[in-house]
């Protein structure tokens, strides 16, 4: 199956808030990264926790600054966040 994104490619987290059973952090949503991995074809939680069926999704690694994630951080510019996503969250940065 094609892949929506790959390694290396700019993404931003949809900036949305749907009820219900949610895994993406409220956090993350608005903000840009890097994919740095893909993990396969997966189970949508977001579906599953209703005992419904769907279907696969890809899950990916997003690698965030942290000093994008929070402006005020006072670690090293260099600092970075991973975070699994799955592609339904993902948009071309």
């Amino acid at each position: 199956m094609a892949r929506s994104f790959e390694a290396g490619q700019a993404v931003r987290v949809r900036d949305d808030y749907p009820p219900g059973h949610i895994r993406t952090p409220v956090f993350i949503r608005g903000k840009r990264g890097v994919i740095t991995r893909d993990f396969g074809e997966h189970d949508n939680p977001e579906i599953t926790t209703y005992e419904l069926e769907g279907p696969q999704k890809t899950l990916y690694v997003v690698r965030f600054r942290q000093i994008d994630v929070w402006p005020d951080y006072a670690g090293s510019k260099g600092d970075t966040l991973d975070i699994d996503i799955f592609e339904h969250w993902l948009e071309p940065a």
